[in-house]
């Protein structure tokens, strides 16, 4: 295994970059398809010749991994937003099977997103008419999932079907219609999708659910998905758990594994005996069985003692319930928590030669300032097998695990420094440090906050503002507590810039290169 082809869910930095990054911790190369023909933001990829792409490069690659809905629909926001029919999204999964057939010996692992049910009325990742009617399209998909659970149960319906009707009644039966009818879609692309795994033309299929809670339609689609690999008896090929964004590095993992033979058997520490039971933000279910299922899609498997684990995977968790805003002692850093032994105890893993990768999921968007003071003050963090704090919980899970793995494949200690401080800079310093003082800088200078969704003509002085707090702090992180652990290893710095016209989405070109080539 030596190249690997990713078509990747979207063109943020994350997903684009931190599967490269992955790549070269484990000694592969990774190619992807030009920008040009990739989404941008919600403006669909050129799919046509994304499938050429695919075609071109099969022949030289011994793994794809493969977005569902770039493919199929040039993207993971624009498969939210675009009308394309799905005779013609159908129609652009074949190529798979075209490739497949004319080069067997290529492995291919797909992944796809069941359609969210956004938290935030956002008119650009969603729907244009999202922000107007998100809050009642929510009402509706809850309590249609409500009313079909207490169907299938045969219990009372109570008050779920007045509920529903008063949903709908706030409703356009259009903007209703035209809703469920993508959603219904991009389903049927996720079942098409399980019959390539049944025929042999999938190695492995994730299905995974973006910014899900435990009811709404979401939930309906992964019950149906479920039913369908029950039905073909597909589990030990498949995948259906809370992610979205970090599942293409969570398939190079699988990949590495699945070449090996072997799964990698993972230790989890967390900082409280509550943390399993701990609620998360953005999922589905508590934060135990939320690991457990990552763990799972990556090819690995618990075990109980350090003595069996190839990897520990530390996952700094709240108490309770993971917040937004830092400190939280109600949820969080409560007195069921106790980082400093936390901490201890990963210093003693490290120190016994044991591969440690952090998962902070304490606080959703950003590392939690309390811990990450902590690691400063006694864990190597160039040594870490990974480090992740982004986004929701299971953003952070699947990037830091297959991290972890990827280390475990790999011998290359500058790439994997380079991996560690990479995420450190955007997950700590940018988003728990620099892009709250931005946001507050945008607030006091127009009188109100930003939108969340589009900064507009904001967007240049919020790059000048980043690039003035960021830059400093990346250089001090980088001489203190990296280069004195990387003789010979310089850092590269470029401009950091925004993606989007948004605070959220931040760009941070760096890269960590021996002075000797």
């Amino acid at each position: 295994m030596k190249r690997v082809l990713l078509l990747p869910a979207d063109t943020r930095p994350v997903t684009l970059e931190l599967p490269h990054q992955l790549a070269r911790v484990a000694g592969l190369e990774m190619r992807s398809p030009a920008l040009e023909i990739l989404n941008r933001m919600n403006e669909p990829g050129n799919t046509a010749a994304l499938a050429e792409w695919l075609r071109r490069e099969a022949p030289v690659a011994d793994v794809a991994i493969v977005s569902l809905e770039t493919l199929c629909l040039g993207g993971m926001i624009p498969a939210r937003r675009v009308s394309d029919s799905l005779e013609a999204t159908l129609q652009r999964l074949e190529v798979l099977r075209e490739i497949k057939h004319k080069h067997p010996g290529l492995r291919i692992l797909a992944h796809g997103v069941v359609v969210r049910v956004a938290h935030d009325n956002d008119p650009l990742e969603e729907k244009p008419y999202y922000g107007e009617w998100g809050a009642a399209l929510r009402k509706v998909s809850e309590w249609m999932d409500r009313l079909e659970r207490q169907q299938a149960a045969g219990q009372a319906l109570g008050d779920a079907p007045m509920e529903l009707d008063r949903a709908r009644l706030h409703l356009p039966k259009e903007v209703l219609q035209d809703w469920l009818e993508t959603r219904e879609r991009n389903h049927a692309l996720h079942m098409a999708a399980i019959d390539l795994l049944n025929e042999g033309i999938l190695e492995h299929l994730c299905l995974t659910l973006d910014d899900t809670t435990p009811y709404g339609l979401a939930a309906r689609d992964r019950r149906r998905l479920e039913a369908r690999l029950d039905e073909l008896g597909l589990w030990s090929e498949a995948d259906i758990y809370p992610g979205a964004d970090e599942v293409a590095c969570t398939l190079l993992a699988r990949a590495l594994v699945n070449h090996s033979g072997r799964r990698t058997r993972v230790l989890v520490r967390y900082p409280s005996v509550l943390a399993e039971q701990a609620e998360m933000l953005y999922e589905d279910r508590p934060l135990g069985e939320l690991v457990r299922a990552h763990v799972r899609a990556a090819g690995g498997l618990m075990v109980q003692t350090v003595e069996e684990a190839d990897l520990v995977l530390a996952v700094n968790a709240p108490a309770i319930r993971q917040a937004h805003h830092q400190p939280d002692f109600e949820t969080v850093d409560t007195a069921a928590r106790h980082l400093p032994d936390f901490v201890d105890r990963l210093v003693a893993d490290q120190a016994a030669g044991r591969m440690v990768a952090v998962a902070d999921v304490a606080y959703a968007n950003g590392a939690e300032n309390r811990f990450v003071q902590l690691l400063l003050q006694s864990v190597n963090l160039p040594g870490l097998a990974g480090f992740a704090a982004w986004n929701t919980a299971g953003n952070s899970l699947g990037s830091a695990l297959a991290t972890g793995i990827c280390a475990l494949y790999g011998d290359d200690p500058v790439s994997l420094a380079e991996a560690n401080f990479s995420r450190l800079v955007d997950d700590w310093l940018y988003q728990s440090r620099v892009r709250p003082e931005v946001h507050d800088k945008l607030t006091e200078e127009i009188g109100k906050p930003p939108s969340p969704f589009d900064l507009g003509d904001l967007k240049w002085g919020a790059e000048l503002a980043i690039d003035q707090r960021l830059t400093p702090l990346a250089y001090g992180l980088w001489q203190q507590f990296f280069a004195p652990s990387l003789p010979g290893v310089k850092l590269e710095w470029n401009r950091p810039r925004l993606a989007w016209p948004r605070l959220f989405t931040g760009v941070f070109p760096l890269r960590l290169v021996r002075e000797d080539g």
